[in-house]
């Protein structure tokens, strides 16, 4: 019989995400059936999933947390955006629509069906479900037709866990306040509160915690100290996309507007003898690169057009003639080559614009979105390679006969200035140890790390630091079996 308990937070960014996955991972190593579970999430940095889907990243993290594959009940509805005030909207993995924000609020009723059902489903053959809500259910501006927070609870029949971030200050306002604003109903669903990101001395917060659970009358489930390995597991949210100094050899990523899979950084930041730096918009490729990598991009030809506003063109111009190496993943594939057609305006405007001109390759832009797991080799080492692909576009022209990689004995990618320029549409080859080490040696760096096994000792450590922490006996006895599944 299923039982669940949703995670909310008393603001964005407060852990909720690490929180959730390491939840997951304490449950299972007690020998629960756990599965994680995202009503509603907005990230580009997306997961492809087991059955063809995709949802977000935070969610493929959870999931192997709790030791399952990625499925797209995990995370039913994902927003991806495009521009400013519009998203593309994933319905169970699949493209439902791309709407602007006001439009989304008005669908979301209509989306709740879709979300339930999955959840239904997801409770299936487990002992816990473990829920994430997405930023805070304080907005309660946003309360009419909610699907990710209190709208949620109360239509499945959850109970909450309210958590507080300390590092950011007024913690203590941050959750009593979260109280006195919601309606009696919401404040009803919420029967226990933690404390996150705390440095130093923990019992210092006592006098805190006892103030809350007066004010609120909520259960303390205690105070979880700031973890200092939470940058070695994969990061979802932009806000925690950040440089990470290390080694000599030094690897530069210029941060494009609508970024995108950009957990193809993790692995390069987890070398000790690599420096991973994100240069900011506005600020120069800096001169002294080894490698440049373009990441994937939501809106590759919007962020073209961003990566020459910044004057990055011509900085990349110049790496290239110093001999410096770079990479284009999908969407920073798609920017070296010599030109981008989008003729049906799935981007904006239908037409062409130049591309860098590094690759002698062109892409057109298509409806249709590939979304696959995939098995590759890279020829020249002949390293295994486990990724994924999900993109718009095909790219073809001369130097795809010049191919890096074999998938399905079909050669693919591109390359030119004698291998030094390179690009594919196959994200998470980093996280192949064997051609991780291959790509480095070239660049002058010996690596001897163990990636996934790195992830999964993380993930290990997040469990013990929450055990050691949090009461979870007392968060288990606060879950209940969804008033839904009574139905």
């Amino acid at each position: 019989m299923a039982h669940a308990i949703m995670i909310q937070g008393a603001g964005s960014n407060v852990g909720k995400s690490m929180v959730v996955a390491g939840l997951a991972r304490a449950f299972m190593q007690r020998g629960l059936r756990v599965a994680p579970f995202k009503p509603q999430n907005m990230s580009n940095n997306a997961a492809v999933t087991v059955d063809g889907g995709e949802i977000g990243r935070a969610q493929a993290l959870q999931a192997r947390a709790a030791g399952l594959k990625p499925h797209t009940d995990m995370n039913p509805v994902l927003l991806k955006p495009e521009t400013d005030t519009g998203a593309q909207v994933i319905v169970q993995g699949k493209r439902y629509a791309t709407l602007r924000a006001r439009d989304y609020a008005k669908a979301k009723p209509h989306l709740l069906a879709s979300v339930l059902e999955s959840f239904a489903r997801l409770c299936e053959g487990v002992d816990l479900v473990i829920i994430e809500g997405a930023g805070s259910p304080a907005e309660i501006n946003l309360r009419a037709g909610d699907i990710a927070n209190m709208g949620f609870a109360e239509a499945a029949g959850v109970p909450v866990i309210l958590v507080g971030d300390i590092d950011r200050g007024g913690v203590i306002a941050q959750v009593v306040g979260t109280q006195a604003i919601l309606p009696p109903s919401d404040r009803d669903l919420i029967k226990g509160f933690a404390i996150n990101k705390f440095r130093g001395d923990v019992s210092l917060f006592d006098d805190g915690l006892r103030e809350i659970v007066e004010r609120t009358g909520w259960t303390s489930l205690g105070v979880l100290p700031w973890f200092a390995d939470a940058w070695r597991l994969p990061a979802e949210d932009i806000m925690d996309l950040r440089s990470h100094r290390a080694g000599a050899l030094k690897v530069v990523v210029p941060k494009l507007g609508r970024i995108s899979n950009f957990d193809d950084l993790d692995p390069l930041s987890s070398e000790p003898d690599v420096s991973v730096q994100i240069i900011e918009a506005g600020r120069p490729l800096p001169g002294d690169a080894d490698l440049v990598l373009i990441p994937g991009s939501k809106a590759t030809i919007p962020d073209l057009a961003h990566f020459r506003a910044q004057g990055w063109d011509i900085d990349l111009a110049a790496h290239i003639r110093r001999g410096g190496h770079v990479m284009g993943l999908c969407g920073g594939y798609q920017m070296l080559g010599r030109e981008i057609s989008d003729p049906d305006g799935i981007e904006g405007v239908p037409g062409s614009v130049p591309g860098l001109g590094h690759l002698n390759v062109t892409t057109v832009m298509k409806p249709q979105k590939r979304l696959a797991l995939t098995e590759a080799r890279e020829l020249e080492s002949g390293a295994e390679v486990q990724g994924y692909e999900i993109h718009l576009g095909i790219t073809d022209g001369p130097d795809c006969a010049n191919a890096w990689l074999s998938v399905d004995e079909e050669e693919t990618g591109a390359m030119s200035h004698g291998g030094r320029v390179r690009g594919c549409y196959l994200h998470g080859i980093f996280s192949a140890d064997g051609f991780r080490r291959a790509y480095l040696a070239r660049l002058g760096v010996e690596s001897g790390l163990d990636f996934e096994a790195s992830v999964e000792a993380t993930l290990d450590a997040l469990a013990a630091h929450i055990e050691t922490h949090l009461d979870l006996d007392a968060l288990l006895d606060l879950a209940q079996r969804p008033t839904i599944l009574n139905r």
